[in-house]
C-alpha cells in the first residue's frame, strides 16, 4: 500500500465490542507493519462515553509503539451518542475523527462534522484544541449536501437546524437584543449563518439583491446572476418578504437545472373534493416545438404527471414523492423531491415555487431530464 500512499490507516472493525487486551494486540502489531493510522470504529454505535473514552485511554497506555500512529476513531449514531463518544476520545488523544455533515450515514447516522468542530471551537478552554475546518462554510456546506442527497436537516439539528439560533421565550428574546451571549454561544456567523439589516421585496433592485447574494457567500457569473434575479423578481410578485432560505432555494433551483431536454411552459389543473383532477401541461421538447397534452388522475400532482408522461413517453415508475416548506407562512416556497426509477436506476429530480403543484412538475420534469440525459450519455 505504501507505493500508493504515505497514510496506511487500519480499521479493526466492531472495535468498542472486542475485549481491549486484543485490540492492543492488534494495534501493536499492525504499527510495526507500516499502518500510520490506527481508526477505532464503534462500529454498531453501542459504546457509552465514558466506556469509549477508556478504550482511547487504554490504547495510549499500552500499545507501546501508538507514538508512531495517528489514533482515529469513527463513530456511529445508534443510541445518539456519536458526537459525544467522538469528543471524549479526543480529550483521550485522539487527533482524527471519521464524521460526516449533518450527520448523514447507514441506520441512524455518523458523527456529526459541524457538531464536533463547533463543539472543540466553541469549548476550546475545555479541549485546548484547534481545527483547520473553515467554520464560516458549514451551513451553506449543509445545505448542499441535503440539497443532493435529499435528506432535509431538521428544523432543531444542532448548528445547522433552522431554529439553531432561533429564541420564542420572551425574556431569551430581550436577552439576545440586549447581549446576544447571554443566550448564544455561537455567533451565527461563524458557521455562516450572516446578519443581515437588509429586507428584500418586489421593489428591491440588482444592487440590493447582489450584495445580499455576497453576503450569503455566493459569487454567480453575469448570467447565472440574471437567471435567479428574474426568478427573484417573479417570487418577489408573490411575496412580501423575500427571506434568506428563498434566496437559497432559488440558487438551489438553478443549481440543479440539468440540460433541458424538456421545458415546462404551463400547467392548469382542475380539482375538488367531487369532482375528477384533471390537469393540461405544455412543454417545450429539445426540437423547440411546443407540445401539449391533458390527463385525469387520482390527484392532482397524478394528473400532472400522467400528462407529463403522455408527452415524454419515456417508461418509469415514481417511487418517492415528498414535500417540504422552505420558509413559514402560507406564501411560502415548496420544495419538491421526485425520485423515479427506470431499468433498475434510480433518478432523482427537485423542483421549488409557491405553488406546490408546479413545483411537482418541475421536479419530475428534472428527474425525466436526468433520465434523459442518462440515456443519452450512455448512447
Amino acid at each position: 500500500v505504501k507505493k500508493y500512499t504515505d497514510n496506511v490507516e487500519f480499521s479493526p472493525m466492531d472495535a468498542s465490542r472486542t475485549e481491549p487486551e486484543y485490540i492492543y494486540q492488534v494495534l501493536e502489531v499492525v504499527i510495526d507493519a507500516g499502518a500510520t493510522t490506527v481508526n477505532i470504529p464503534d462500529t454498531v454505535g453501542y459504546a457509552i462515553p465514558g466506556e469509549f473514552g477508556r478504550l482511547i485511554e487504554g490504547i495510549f497506555q499500552n500499545v507501546p509503539n501508538i507514538n508512531r500512529a495517528i489514533v482515529s476513531v469513527h463513530c456511529h449514531n445508534d443510541l445518539g451518542l456519536a458526537v459525544a463518544n467522538s469528543l471524549e476520545a479526543v480529550r483521550q488523544g485522539a487527533r482524527q475523527v471519521e464524521c460526516t455533515i449533518n450527520g448523514i450515514g447507514e441506520r441512524a447516522g455518523n458523527a456529526s462534522l459541524e457538531e464536533i468542530v463547533m463543539a472543540i471551537k466553541t469549548r476550546q478552554d475545555f479541549f485546548n484544541l484547534t481545527t483547520n475546518i473553515n467554520t464560516t462554510q458549514i451551513y451553506k456546506t449543509s445545505r448542499l449536501v441535503s440539497e443532493l442527497t435529499g435528506f432535509p436537516v431538521q428544523p432543531n439539528k444542532a448548528i445547522v437546524g433552522a431554529n439553531a439560533f432561533a429564541h420564542e421565550s420572551g425574556i431569551h428574546q430581550d436577552g439576545v437584543i440586549k447581549m446576544p451571549i447571554t443566550y448564544e454561544i455561537m455567533d451565527p456567523r461563524t458557521v455562516g449563518i450572516p446578519a443581515s439589516s437588509l429586507v428584500l421585496g418586489k421593489l428591491s433592485g440588482r444592487h440590493a439583491f447582489k450584495e445580499r447574494l455576497a453576503e450569503l457567500g455566493y459569487s454567480l457569473s453575469e448570467e447565472d446572476f440574471n437567471r435567479v434575479f428574474s426568478a427573484f423578481k417573479e417570487l418577489a410578485d408573490k411575496k412580501k418578504e423575500v427571506t434568506d432560505r428563498d434566496i437559497e432555494s432559488l440558487i438551489a433551483e438553478e443549481q440543479r437545472t440539468v440540460a433541458e431536454t424538456y421545458h415546462l411552459d404551463r400547467i392548469q389543473v382542475s380539482c375538488g373534493d367531487r369532482g375528477i383532477p384533471t390537469a393540461s401541461v405544455k412543454l417545450t421538447d429539445p426540437d423547440g416545438q411546443v407540445l401539449a397534452d391533458a390527463a385525469l388522475g387520482t390527484g392532482p400532482v397524478d394528473a400532472v404527471c400522467k400528462a407529463i408522461n403522455r408527452l415524454v413517453e419515456v417508461p418509469n415508475v415514481l417511487t418517492e414523492f415528498s414535500v417540504k416548506s422552505v420558509t413559514e407562512g402560507i406564501d411560502a416556497i415548496g420544495e419538491v423531491l421526485i425520485r423515479i426509477e427506470s431499468a433498475g436506476i434510480t433518478y432523482t429530480g427537485r423542483g421549488a415555487d409557491t405553488d406546490i403543484i408546479v413545483a411537482s412538475a418541475k421536479a419530475y420534469i428534472n428527474a425525466l431530464n436526468r433520465l434523459l440525459a442518462a440515456k443519452k450519455a450512455a448512447g
